[in-house]
């Protein structure tokens, strides 16, 4: 009787796992198709990791890890924005 109802309980326990990560799964495939045409037709360009404006004379500045770069800010991306920039390291 008791080994029924261990496992029993076992199996409840691994339904709700593999319910939850199916869940996962399908949350995220549907928030990457809801994603997809976010930056618009326009993207020549993404590039991940720290990167920096110039700071300001108040000392405020953009600073990102993901950067979505126009085609005409192709040319120009790396002079304006990148780590040497960044005041925080």
């Amino acid at each position: 009787m008791v080994f029924f109802i261990w496992s029993h309980l076992r199996q409840i326990n691994y339904g709700i796992f593999y319910y939850f990560l199916i869940m996962k799964i399908i949350s995220i495939i549907t928030l990457l198709l809801l994603l997809t045409n976010c930056a618009g037709g326009n993207v020549a360009q993404i590039k991940f990791g720290k990167r920096c404006t110039i700071a300001d004379s108040k000392q405020l500045q953009e600073a990102s890890y993901v950067w979505f770069i126009s085609k005409e800010a192709s040319k120009s991306f790396n002079k304006r924005i990148n780590k040497s920039n960044c005041l925080n390291g």
